[in-house]
């Protein structure tokens, strides 16, 4: 009887003595909430660590991939998300990545064609609204304005309380003479953040293209 009571309390002690599953989930560390929270550096590192345990971890090579974007580090996100395509060619994550490397470092048909595959792998995907705009920012750069109305139009859809894409939006159009819907999305940016300059020195330029026609 002595024995068995004896036995009992070690294996409970063991037992008490081993963390939880869940804790040892909890306790370890989280890339995505790291970058979510805007500690890039912090969520590489995570990345890093956790593909030299698996390097068919794609999960890790996305955040990886978004976060060196962030800190500019263009051309060592392109050579991981190349790497992620071999894991997994049509990931429409991996497209969308390859597509703002190649944005940020001004290859513009490049982008616009990792742009456009995002789009027929994901219309509806997560990041569609920063496809849409990304592509209407390399429109304005070609000065093709109509194309970046669609495109900037297409974002704004998504992301309507982004006061900054309605004054891309409206440039796009002014730079079109289509000054009347310029005013309005001119007006509309504003009306969300009425400090915004650009908008405001945008709103006097296409009222002035109005009144001269």
């Amino acid at each position: 009887m002595r024995r068995r009571v004896l036995f009992t309390l070690c294996a409970a002690a063991l037992l008490f003595s081993r963390p939880a599953p869940e804790l040892n989930a909890q306790t370890r560390p989280d890339a995505l909430r790291e970058y979510r929270n805007g500690n890039y550096e912090q969520a590489v590192t995570i990345c890093m660590r956790e593909l030299s345990e698996n390097q068919r971890n794609l999960e890790s090579y996305v955040v990886l991939c978004w976060s060196l974007i962030r800190l500019g580090r263009y051309q060592e996100a392109q050579r991981y998300a190349q790497s992620a395509q071999d894991l997994s060619r049509y990931d429409p994550r991996i497209v969308e990545i390859l597509g703002e490397v190649h944005y940020f470092q001004g290859r513009n048909a490049e982008a616009l064609r990792f742009f456009q595959e995002y789009i027929n792998l994901a219309p509806e995907g997560g990041r569609v609204d920063m496809v849409y705009y990304y592509m209407g920012e390399i429109y304005i750069r070609l000065g093709r304005y109509r194309h970046a109305d669609i495109a900037l139009s297409t974002a704004v859809h998504y992301l309507p309380g982004n006061a900054q894409w309605w004054t891309r939006l409206a440039y796009a159009r002014e730079n079109a003479s289509e000054f009347n819907s310029a005013v309005s999305a001119y007006e509309r940016a504003l009306s969300l953040n009425s400090q915004l300059s650009d908008a405001r020195r945008g709103l006097d330029r296409a009222r002035q293209g109005l009144a001269s026609r």
